[in-house]
């Protein structure tokens, strides 16, 4: 099923923390449906207590900027602390909610590690931090209940789409460099990636995409609102899309687009660019 947003202020999720970092989140005029994600199927294992709603770890490059991320979304029943253990039973989160919060309880919580560049943090030395194995996420809820998950995290992360295109031109390789100029409609095209990444994580072996993710940003400078987000949720057998010009029609000239290609292992990998819209 093809879910479809112009996103507003009200859209949640593990996407919209991901594509708003570090940006003005704006609400839109004009809303186009929802969009709506579940959790990541075969990626968890249940350990005996109680399960959880959604219990996601993965991992996620950014092929465009070279870096890397550790991430979580975890949700649930009401609980009032949580751990994140890794192999060997290293303890990487901690969370205790006191006071109120506590009394309250929490039901969802979504991170991301920092993401340095690889000149900084070279991809070995980041997977030495985050080795594979088996993960557990422990909580305790209201009633003394446990909440339980064991993920598998993998070092396989997908390769780039091939072929990729805006309108039949080769897309640049990033916003700071001439930008392929087309008039709309504006129709991204790529291949399907078979193999994992080629330099980072676990190089060169198959791979299953589950889904993609293509979102579209417009700024606007001077105007309200200032920042228009268009995101997608598409199958893994889609090779092309193409932007609604009710869209593309809101952009004066650049518009930034980036293409996430997600494992069946949960890991994500994301590509971006610019085009310029006559």
């Amino acid at each position: 099923m093809l879910c479809v947003s112009l996103v507003s202020d009200t859209l949640g999720g593990n996407l919209m923390n991901r594509i708003m970092k570090g940006k003005k989140l704006v609400p839109l005029a004009i809303a186009a449906g929802a969009m709506g994600f579940s959790a990541q199927v075969g990626l968890t294992e249940g350990n005996g207590g109680l399960p959880f709603g959604v219990a996601q770890l993965y991992f996620e490059l950014n092929d465009t900027d070279g870096d890397l991320g550790f991430h979580g979304l975890i949700d649930g029943d009401a609980w009032k602390s949580l751990e994140i253990e890794g192999p060997n039973d290293l303890v990487l989160l901690n969370v205790w909610a006191r006071g109120s919060l506590r009394r309250q309880g929490m039901t969802e919580i979504f991170f991301e590690s920092e993401e340095p560049q690889f000149s900084e943090l070279p991809p070995a030395q980041f997977f030495k931090r985050f080795p594979q194995g088996l993960y557990d996420i422990e909580a305790i809820t209201l009633e003394d209940e446990e909440l339980e998950a064991t993920i598998r995290i993998s070092h396989v992360i997908s390769a780039r789409p091939g072929s990729l295109k805006v309108n039949g031109k080769v897309i640049a390789k990033n916003c700071d460099v001439t930008l392929p100029v087309v008039s709309e409609p504006v129709k991204l095209t790529w291949s399907k990636p078979t193999k994992s990444h080629p330099t980072v994580g676990t190089p060169n072996v198959n791979v299953s995409v589950q889904q993609y993710q293509v979102i579209g940003e417009i700024a606007r400078e001077g105007q309200t609102p200032d920042l228009l987000i268009f995101a997608v949720d598409l199958p893994a057998g889609a090779t092309s899309f193409e932007f609604p010009e009710d869209f593309t029609g809101m952009a004066d000239g650049e518009m930034k687009f980036e293409i996430v290609t997600k494992l069946r292992n949960g890991n994500q990998t994301a590509v971006e660019s610019c085009v310029e819209i006559t």
